[in-house]
């Protein structure tokens, strides 16, 4: 039987319908206690798109989000920040269920004609997959739920000519706090993210051996995040932190070292080498080359004879 599709929630409204909580107080953007959500029926499983973003922080729930096809299980304080038409789902299983959070749904029309409206895209962890959530430390947890239960206190407020602003400059600080907190894991979580680095150079090792090259052409960087089975983004931000380069650099960084190999130790002609590494176009591999070592591959060459 083929899977359902996604259910979409294009308002605020209809995603409080439908989990059981009253009507928002504000069309455009609310704060959800997950302790007031309606108990979902168990077993459940459900696939949704909502036309606005949400940024949820969950403690101790025995409930499966999904992200696409990967499954995260939150039983610590952790964050994820979704963006408008992302697939999201719930799996709901035989034991009882508990929930314990805040959820931030923004409609993108609130935030029309706020500088926020365009600089939301820097926030790279928007592009995140659930499996690369934000873990929280109490300190920084108590933060959060300060800033959320502020911008429900303004909402719920009488609305005036200020409100909109106040509450975008509260968002902003959340979401400055969350990029911060974000860099801090990329440190703290070192042992671990050193591993993700070893094995980024073992898969590139891998692609650029003499039995892959041709076949498989030049390395994406999704082609890479896909077998570390991280994000583009999260990974790119992952090796920025830890050295400085993103992904593509240390592609290209790999690519260089595999060429000066080949240039230096064998006698391949430089359209052989540009083909070997997967280059369609052997003036693509000596432009590249120039670029990364102000030699051209012949230049190189000449160097070591």
């Amino acid at each position: 039987m083929p899977a359902l599709p996604p259910t979409r929630i294009k308002t605020i409204a209809a995603f409080h319908a439908l989990r059981g909580l009253p009507k928002p107080q504000h069309p455009l953007i609310t704060v959800v206690d997950l302790a007031q959500l309606q108990p979902l029926t168990h077993p459940t499983s459900l696939t949704f798109v909502l036309d606005f973003y949400a940024i949820s922080l969950k403690r101790g729930v025995n409930i499966k989000y999904k992200y696409g096809q990967q499954a995260y299980d939150f039983d610590e304080g952790v964050m994820f920040f979704t963006a408008p038409g992302q697939v999201l789902g719930i799996e709901v299983g035989p034991e009882p269920v508990s929930q314990s959070g805040w959820i931030l749904l923004i409609h993108p029309d609130f935030l029309w004609a706020t500088h926020l409206s365009t600089s939301l895209k820097k926030y790279e962890f928007f592009d995140y997959t659930v499996r690369e959530a934000l873990f929280l430390s109490d300190k920084e947890e108590q933060l959060m739920i300060a800033i959320l239960r502020f911008i429900e206190q303004e909402y719920r407020a009488n609305i005036d000519k200020f409100s909109q602003s106040i509450i975008v400059t509260q968002v902003e600080l959340l979401l400055n706090y969350a990029e911060r907190f974000y860099n801090r894991q990329f440190i703290t979580r070192k042992a671990t993210n050193h591993q993700l680095l070893d094995k980024l150079n073992q898969v590139l090792d891998e692609h650029f051996s003499d039995a892959l090259q041709t076949k498989h052409g030049l390395p994406t960087v999704q082609q890479v995040a896909d077998v570390l089975n991280l994000s583009p983004t999260y990974l790119g931000g992952l090796l920025k932190s830890l050295t400085g380069q993103n992904t593509q650099q240390h592609i290209h960084e790999k690519l260089i070292a595999k060429a000066k190999e080949k240039l230096s130790l064998t006698e391949l002609s430089i359209s052989e080498i540009a083909y070997a590494l997967g280059f369609e176009h052997p003036q693509s591999f000596s432009k590249l080359f120039k670029r990364k070592t102000n030699q051209s591959p012949l230049e190189f060459r000449a160097s070591f004879t």
